[in-house]
């Protein structure tokens, strides 16, 4: 290594002398392989973490080895909710959460995860589509940097849902069976509970067991299918009800120290741009079948009971929401100005794809047709 640089100063002086420029190589040895250190919220056993270490392992390939990222998880450097402040001081150079964890800083994060409610009917590409079609992704750094002051830039990488509405010891049959139970929830999505008459409780992901057994809580909501498998929850709860209208389309974020970013060179930074959207679709279609395997197994090895959620409970929310969010509009202007956007854009695509795109459960019913319940006295056995 030495002899090499030697012989490159060697170069450069002998060019210098005979007036020839000098090439760029030449001038000063390559920078070597850099390594972020970044830390997510997610248990380590996490499908969600694998979305973390799947971006990781991009990154590497697409930077040939000169960028690299540690992908620790949940508090190994930092407890989980603590993130955020710490890619902002530096003390990580970046983390993987979810927007809605920040709410307690500004009510406008809960938007960029995309709940509740879509919003305005809006999947997974149509949220995607405002970020980088409708101009939400700037409003996301201008959230983080200019309304925040927090020195961070940030992209969707994770789109962990439709998430199932939650997990119950008895069953519910309405809006007034779950009143004055205590839940697990987070973010907006619980002070729209409350507003339902639910009491809440936040708390990290690996608490919600231990909770749980102590009776603490009487429900929980986590992710749904494989997270909540593998977070052990069918082995404290019976009762599984699907689906949710809080986070139907929710999207985690990659986070990522503003200094450290602009300290990246440009290919380095096109690579963790490619890697987020790499990411988001890789991940989301493996996570899928992972979850339909995860519901199967719920039924024939835990006894778990599957249950469509109540329909009075899920417009009851999205009315909750409806009134939650046109109070926070009216004294947070930029909470309004992000949540108008997302309208406008949502009335643009979401009737469009209600007529181009034929009903989900349409060919679904045609070729898995639900088992109708049996009627009172007959046999459900023919």
């Amino acid at each position: 290594m030495r002899t090499a640089l030697r012989n490159a100063i060697r170069f450069a002086a002998l060019a210098v002398a005979m007036g020839c420029a000098v090439p760029a190589s030449a001038q000063q040895p390559a920078p070597g392989p850099r390594t972020l250190k970044m830390q997510s919220t997610w248990p380590a056993s996490s499908t969600l973490q694998e979305n973390f270490k799947f971006f990781a392992e991009r990154v590497d390939k697409l930077t040939n080895g000169q960028l690299k990222v540690e992908a620790l998880a949940a508090g190994q450097i930092v407890p989980p909710f603590e993130v955020l402040d710490a890619t902002h001081k530096k003390v990580l150079d970046g983390a993987h959460a979810v927007s809605y964890y920040w709410i307690g800083k500004h009510k406008a994060t809960t938007l960029f995860a995309s709940t509740p409610a879509g919003p305005f009917g809006m999947d997974h590409w149509d949220f995607l589509g405002w970020m980088y079609e409708g101009g939400g992704l700037q409003m996301y750094w201008d959230m983080y940097q200019k309304e925040m002051k927090m020195n961070v830039v940030a992209f969707p990488i994770m789109p962990s849902s439709p998430q199932a509405f939650g997990w119950f010891k008895r069953p519910i049959k309405n809006l007034a069976d779950f009143k004055g139970m205590k839940c697990r929830q987070t973010g907006i999505v619980a002070e729209i509970f409350q507003k339902m008459g639910m009491q809440t409780v936040n708390m990290p992901g690996g608490e919600i067991i231990p909770s749980a057994q102590r009776g603490v809580i009487d429900c929980a909501e986590w992710v749904g299918g494989i997270e909540d498998l593998r977070l052990g929850l069918p082995q404290v709860f019976k009762y599984h009800y699907v689906p949710g209208m809080h986070e139907p389309s929710v999207f985690g974020e990659v986070l990522i120290n503003n200094d450290v970013w602009t300290s990246l060179s440009a290919q380095q930074r096109e690579a963790i741009r490619s890697a987020t959207i790499e990411t988001i679709v890789r991940w989301w279609v493996r996570w899928q079948k992972q979850n339909a395997e995860a519901m199967a197994e719920m039924r024939t090895k835990y006894g778990t009971q599957i249950l469509r959620t109540p329909p009075d409970i899920l417009v009851a929310f999205l009315k909750a929401w409806d009134e939650i969010a046109k109070e926070e509009s009216a004294k947070n202007p930029f909470f309004k100005k992000v949540l108008d956007s997302q309208r406008e854009y949502a009335s643009l695509v979401v009737p469009a794809k209600r007529f181009l795109f034929p009903p989900y459960s349409f060919a679904a019913n045609y070729y898995w047709p639900e088992a109708k319940p049996a009627a009172k006295g007959e046999s459900k056995k023919k």
